[in-house]
């Protein structure tokens, strides 16, 4: 007979709601996309020219990677909700937009008999919609079905961008490796190659993102609504879309404004643009420091947190200090991931208190808050005799409290691990430990 100790409560789904089935269909099928994409591009640019695209078209992903990841530290959500937006943007949007355009255009075409204006139109307006459209949709799927991980504007630039990005690098490769192909036929060394990545690596990185992202702000808008508003979540997701397509219809019509006409929408409306979100979203990221302050003292009030701890994790450089003590102290790369994943769940702590209590039009604890709000607090005490100590140093060198001087061992928050269960804490262990936040 099993013995009853090791037995877990698995209860019985059905077949197609198994997230072991649905993971494997969304992989096949974004796999599926990736292949055909993959002929299709190739198709269009032979092999030594789809290599060479590939080549250069990889240069921005990592470090457009970077600074979307860099926006959602305060809460950074799951690598897979990233590597999904990524994919999404680079084989699933990418097929759909070589398709619908290319089938649009040569519908234009063959109704008007004039293939110029055709792919005017095409470029203008027709790619605008499909593209933008089909990256909206890995934002709505997140949307749907990771709420959780989908918290306001932060996260709504962060997926935007990551799928926006995997959509410019599959474009990317098209147009480098349509370009090398050209320098092969005419013998000109390379110049239009030259200028094709000059025009979209070096100098329009972020134009896809920059669409994309008012999208993602449309969604984040929507996230931060309160769930009786049901038109504000269609709403500000539509209009960030149609947004989206409009900055794209005008950044693909540049070159109908004369020789100079890329020049003065690029000066004069991207980078302005760009600039006015890149303040939005670092904005919204400090708004989320400030959440964190705000509602963390009432966990530390109730004995969860150290009074020090909520000051220490509402400024991103004393979690870096925190993460860095822990990696010196208490054992290397397992200590700083244990403090990362600290400071993810009390993040996440104090963004479901203020969903709850503080935000526009909260309504109060929504049916499971306290089960998720204990399920955090499980996860603290956890993790709370490195991160703690940690923390608590972070704060002090930070500048965020003073701690008199202690006369103590080289590292007396090694012996600081002994805490008593759910709330209470144990005196600290003799006279070196002494410090008045946590008595």
């Amino acid at each position: 007979m099993p013995d009853r100790a090791k037995w877990r409560y698995r209860p019985r789904r059905d077949f197609w709601r198994s997230k072991a089935v649905r993971a494997g269909a969304l992989i096949t099928l974004l796999a599926l996309c990736g292949l055909v994409i993959l002929a299709l591009v190739r198709a269009q640019t032979g092999t030594e020219g789809f290599l060479v695209g590939l080549g250069l078209a990889v240069l921005p992903v990592p470090l457009l990677g970077a600074a979307f990841r860099w926006l959602d530290r305060v809460d950074p959500g799951p690598w897979r909700n990233l590597f999904f937006a990524l994919a999404w943007g680079a084989c699933a949007a990418a097929l759909v937009a070589i398709i619908a355009n290319s089938f649009a255009t040569r519908w234009i075409a063959t109704a008007t008999a004039d293939p110029s204006s055709a792919d005017h139109l095409g470029a203008s307006v027709i790619a605008p919609i499909v593209e933008e459209s089909a990256k909206a949709a890995a934002i709505l799927l997140l949307f749907l079905f990771r709420r959780r991980d989908f918290t306001g504007i932060v996260d709504g630039v962060v997926f935007a961008g990551f799928t926006a990005t995997g959509f410019a690098f599959t474009e990317n490769i098209l147009y480098l490796g349509n370009a090398f192909g050209e320098d092969q036929a005419s013998h000109t060394g390379g110049s239009t190659t030259a200028a094709t990545f000059f025009v979209r690596v070096v100098m329009s990185p972020f134009a896809h993102p920059l669409f994309t992202v008012l999208t993602g702000i449309g969604f984040g808008v929507a996230a931060l609504s309160p769930p009786g508003r049901r038109l504000r979540r269609i709403v500000f997701p539509m209009l960030g879309l149609l947004l989206a397509m409009g900055m794209h219809a005008l950044w693909n019509s540049s070159t109908l404004f004369g020789p100079y006409g890329f020049y003065i929408v690029y000066g004069a409306f991207m980078v302005p643009v760009f600039g006015l979100l890149t303040w939005l979203a670092i904005w919204s990221r400090q708004r989320e420091l400030r959440t964190v302050a705000a509602e963390l003292p009432a966990y530390a009030a109730a004995g969860w947190l150290g009074p020090a701890e909520p000051l220490a994790l509402s400024s991103m450089r004393a979690r870096a200090t925190a993460r860095d003590f822990a990696h010196r102290t208490f054992g290397g790369k397992p200590a700083a991931r244990t403090v990362a994943e600290y400071e993810a769940f009390a993040t996440s702590l104090a963004f479901l208190r203020h969903r709850a209590y503080r935000s526009p039009g909260a309504m109060g604890p929504a049916p499971d808050f306290a089960a998720r709000e204990q399920e955090l607090l499980h996860h603290l005490w956890e993790r709370k005799p490195v991160a703690a100590p940690a923390l608590l140093y972070a704060a002090g060198a930070t500048g965020r409290i003073w701690i008199p001087p202690q006369f103590a061992p080289p590292h007396p928050y090694v012996q600081h691990a002994q805490y008593a269960p759910y709330g209470q804490q144990a005196p600290l262990p003799g006279p070196a430990q002494y410090n008045p936040y946590l008595r």
